[in-house]
């Protein structure tokens, strides 16, 4: 398993605390909820989002840093190093897969441990 480099901190201040297997408040939780999804996520940089847990699977769509975005669950898979971060963790939403290393939370990108795919 794969973990951190180093803390989150810096890029989750000021974003609302995640708690286990409960929805967030907001914006993000009505887009999470729009999109018939449990749980909402945000990247805090561009990212592409992939049509597999793996940057080697074609690119289905884009998410702009600080837009959320509706997720499902999380998964293993290539092992991502960007940012100062590893990570193998992807977060499953509803148009593809995102690395968690790219979104604000922690290693599982804000989704409870148990929320897996």
């Amino acid at each position: 398993m794969t973990m951190r480099m180093r803390t989150r901190a810096s890029v989750t201040a000021g974003v609302g605390a995640f708690a286990a297997g409960l929805l967030l408040t907001g914006a993000a939780g009505a887009q999470a909820a729009a999109a018939g999804l449990p749980y909402a996520v945000t990247p805090y940089v561009n990212v592409n989002v992939r049509s597999g847990p793996s940057s080697q699977t074609g690119i289905t769509g884009h998410v702009t840093a600080g837009d959320p975005r509706g997720a499902s669950c999380w998964t293993h898979g290539e092992t991502i190093r960007d940012n100062g971060y590893v990570n193998d963790v992807w977060v499953r939403l509803a148009e593809g897969y995102v690395s968690a290393v790219y979104l604000k939370g922690d290693q599982y990108g804000g989704l409870p441990a148990s929320a897996t795919c």
